[in-house]
This record gives structure tokens, C-alpha cells and sequence, in this order.
């Protein structure tokens, strides 16, 4: 055997290992999810009780501290999952026109299938939103999952992945650190409104990890068809190769050819 193909052969094993992994993540992701959905399609007890308790309180102390109010009902539009899509979307549109098609194509699938997901699920699911006599705010259509949650940790993972191959070491712990204070904000800023129980924000918390985890696993069997090398995408990226594509500095024709 040639030491040509024993590279390949171990490159791929190291593939093989990081595919199978990714979807040990996705699996173990989904079962949380799959198990509070049971529970909230079931109504039940304790799950009840709790959401209900936790809305009234936050309620409560929120009407109690009126300085908290103005900002919170901001952040329904400063948090807006039109926000992150249309990042999204203006980072996919650049990425096309640099030539990073495939992975503007990835960013668009992971944001379209979060939406889509989003919208199914609500509407199987048909729970009702919180009840509150003093409702800081109101939001039309189902409570589970949140949409607001859901999207906020997709688009905060999608934008930090593409942008990884850019940032320095240390800026990347950094990014992934403002990623989840922004998932975490967004999710506690719609039980606090009112407009969502706990179990539908930590739904929409997990549905979009998996959603990401998922369609990250999907890219990297491209790159292991293509020839790539393995790359780790919780450090260097979704596809670390397309960064002169990524960078308005860089020269697009840098990176490899079928991008």
C-alpha cells in the first residue's frame, strides 16, 4: 500500500471519527428536546406548575422594578429573529459573491431549516402562551418552542462559525462567550415579558444547537468528498480554507477552487 493512500486512509479515519461524533452531539441534543416536548404535550404536573410559577414571579418582580420594562420590551426588537436572519442572510450574499458558495448555501439551509422547524413545531405543538393578568407585552401564534430563543442560538452559532477563520486564538473563546450571552439574554427576555414559558425558551435553546450541530456534521462529509482536510469547526470554522473569501481584505483566489 502506497503512503499516499495510508494519508488518505488516515485522514479519513480521522473524518469518520469527527462525522461520527458530530452526530453523537446531534443525538445527544435531540433527546432533550424530543423528552420536553413529550412533557409539554402531555401537560405535565410538574413541568406545569413550574412555568407557571416562574412566568408569575418574573411578572411580578418585573412590574415591581418599572426601569426593567422599557428595555425589555426593546429587546423584542432589538432581538428579533429578523435581526440574526438578516445577517444572516447579508453575510450568505457576500460570501456568494466572493465565491464561498457552498458555504453561504450552508448558512442559508441552517437559517431556513430553523425557520421552518420553528413554524411546524408550533403549530403541531398548539400551546398556548402564557396568561397574566398585568402582561408586559403580547406576541401572537404558539408558545413552543421559542422562536426568539431558537433563532437567537442558531444565528449567533452560524455567524461565529463562518467568522472563526478570521479571529486570532484567544477572540475566539471570546466570540463563542458573546454568542451564548446573547442566546441566554434573548431567552430570558421572553420569559420575562411574559410572552414565553421557561421550557419553551429551553426548547428553542436546544432545537437550535441541534439544528447547527446537524447541518455543521453535513458540511464537514462534503469536505471529507471534496479532499479537504478535517477541520474542527468549534475552533477553526465551519470551512477554515475560505477565509481570504470571508475577509473584504483578503484576495478571493487565495482559497481553493469549488468553495
Amino acid at each position: 500500500m502506497s503512503s499516499l493512500t495510508l494519508h488518505r486512509s488516515g485522514r479519513g479515519n480521522k473524518l469518520g471519527m469527527r462525522l461520527t461524533l458530530a452526530s453523537v452531539a446531534v443525538f445527544i441534543v435531540a433527546v432533550p428536546f424530543t423528552a420536553l416536548l413529550a412533557l409539554v404535550d402531555t401537560e405535565w404536573g410538574p413541568l406545569r406548575r413550574l412555568d407557571d410559577s416562574t412566568t408569575t414571579s418574573v411578572n411580578s418582580y418585573v412590574l415591581h422594578h418599572h426601569g426593567l420594562v422599557g428595555p425589555l420590551r426593546a429587546s423584542s426588537y432589538i432581538l428579533h429573529p429578523w435581526l440574526f436572519r438578516g445577517v444572516i442572510l447579508v453575510m450568505a450574499g457576500w460570501l456568494a459573491y466572493r465565491g464561498a458558495r457552498r458555504l453561504a448555501l450552508w448558512a442559508v439551509t441552517t437559517l431556513a431549516v430553523g425557520g421552518l422547524l420553528d413554524v411546524v413545531l408550533k403549530s403541531l405543538v398548539n400551546r398556548t402562551r402564557p396568561k397574566l393578568l398585568n402582561a408586559i407585552a403580547h406576541a401572537p401564534g404558539g408558545s413552543f418552542p421559542s422562536g426568539h430563543a431558537l433563532t437567537a442560538a442558531l444565528g449567533c452559532a452560524t455567524i461565529v462559525l463562518i467568522l472563526l477563520p478570521l479571529l486570532p486564538g484567544t477572540r475566539r473563546w471570546l466570540a463563542w462567550a458573546a454568542a451564548t450571552v446573547i442566546t441566554l439574554v434573548t431567552g430570558a427576555c421572553r420569559v420575562a415579558l411574559g410572552v414565553h414559558y421557561v421550557s419553551d425558551v429551553v426548547a428553542g435553546w436546544i432545537l437550535g444547537v441541534a439544528i447547527v450541530l446537524a447541518t455543521t456534521a453535513a458540511f464537514e462529509a462534503w469536505r471529507r468528498d471534496a479532499g479537504r482536510p478535517p477541520a474542527s469547526p468549534a475552533t477553526e470554522g465551519v470551512e477554515p480554507e475560505a477565509a481570504p473569501q470571508i475577509s473584504a481584505a483578503g484576495d478571493p483566489g487565495d482559497a481553493p477552487k469549488g468553495t
